[in-house]
């Protein structure tokens, strides 16, 4: 018999839950700590429990909009890739997503649930009473030779990286504050070309850095031109063999010189040589992930409101066909 059980956050044993199963850094104290400063959302840790016995957790935040109190783990918005449960191998994920909304909804009185959890297999969702979103996602296996990492590139991605380096581009590492100005300026450029506003502001990068930078899993790569210039940079997290790109951008008069493709190979050398097993991309910009040798990565979301008329209404509001629109949406929670 599965059930749950709320652990103040003052008394999680972290070591111990990142030694379970595939926990990633969207479960870690300083992610939760970022989105509770960023959105003023209540962070949530359950211990999930088989016939009495820790078998692993849950981790998500709870934010209030509009009256409701929406369970996200994580929820759109929020510029967190994925969260859900950290299960020991052995443990039923059917069993543990079965059991969990009637304790979400009369436990953590909440009325809107969102689990996107990289770990759910493609042949437990069908079977579950949730909505279910196969999301367009994207990842890159780190696993193999750096020469056959490069070789399983399209003939594109090789092509760009070959041009920055011809082109006299180099990547730095950065550590400072003040990369949150050069990545924010370049990615306004970069939505504005859309004629999108972005999702979130400059002091939510700068507080990314503030939170995550000092845990040695944040990863800022500068591009330079031989002048010297920031031309591109990107934004890249690590933690428990799991590598995120969390964003990137680049100003538009000198992509001719492939920034980008060189800030991604340099990732991808730097996060293997750090242990990273896989490097997620996440989903839209298709061509450009493509072309780096990735791959679908099998990602799900999976939805429920504690009424059927409310999760009609959020479905119709969260998925409407303008960008614009969704975007705006983004920004409000």
């Amino acid at each position: 018999m599965i059930s749950f059980e709320r652990i103040d956050i003052k008394d999680v044993e972290w070591r111990k839950i990142s030694g379970i199963g595939n926990s990633n850094v969207f479960q870690t104290l300083p992610w939760l700590s970022f989105l509770s400063t960023t959105h003023s959302a209540e962070p949530v840790i359950l211990s999930v429990k088989s016939n009495k016995q820790i078998c692993g957790y849950f981790f998500g935040l709870i934010v209030k909009k509009a009256g409701l109190r929406i369970l996200g783990s994580p929820f759109r918005g929020w510029a967190t890739y994925f969260m859900g449960f950290n299960l020991q191998p052995d443990i039923s994920q059917k069993e543990v997503l079965y059991s969990f909304p009637p304790f979400v909804f009369k436990k953590l009185k909440c009325h809107y649930l969102e689990i996107t959890d990289p770990c759910l297999k493609s042949d437990t969702v069908p079977e579950l009473q949730y909505k279910i979103d196969h999301l367009p996602w994207f990842a890159i296996d780190l696993v193999p030779s750096e020469e056959a990492i490069f070789a399983n590139m399209k003939d594109t991605g090789r092509r760009g990286i070959r041009k920055a380096i011809k082109s006299g581009v180099v990547i730095e590492e950065a550590d400072d504050l003040s990369f949150a100005d050069d990545y924010f300026a370049q990615y306004q450029e970069v939505m504005s070309n859309k004629s999108l506003l972005p999702p979130y502001g400059l002091e939510r990068v700068r507080q990314l850095i503030r939170d995550i930078f000092p845990t040695g899993s944040l990863l800022l790569l500068r591009a330079k031109n031989p002048e010297g210039d920031c031309i591109a940079t990107g934004i890249f997290l690590n933690f428990h063999k799991i590598a995120i790109y969390w964003g990137g951008a680049s100003w538009r008069q000198y992509q001719p010189l492939h920034p980008n493709d060189l800030v991604m190979w340099q990732a991808i050398k730097t996060l293997k040589s750090q242990g990273a097993k896989i490097l997620h991309l996440g989903g839209e910009a298709e061509q450009f992930k493509l072309k780096f040798g990735s791959s679908d990565a099998q990602i799900f979301r999976l939805r429920k409101a504690n009424n059927p008329v409310l999760g009609n209404l959020l479905s119709l509001v969260e998925f409407s066909t303008s960008s614009r629109y969704r975007n705006w949406f983004l920004r409000k929670i």
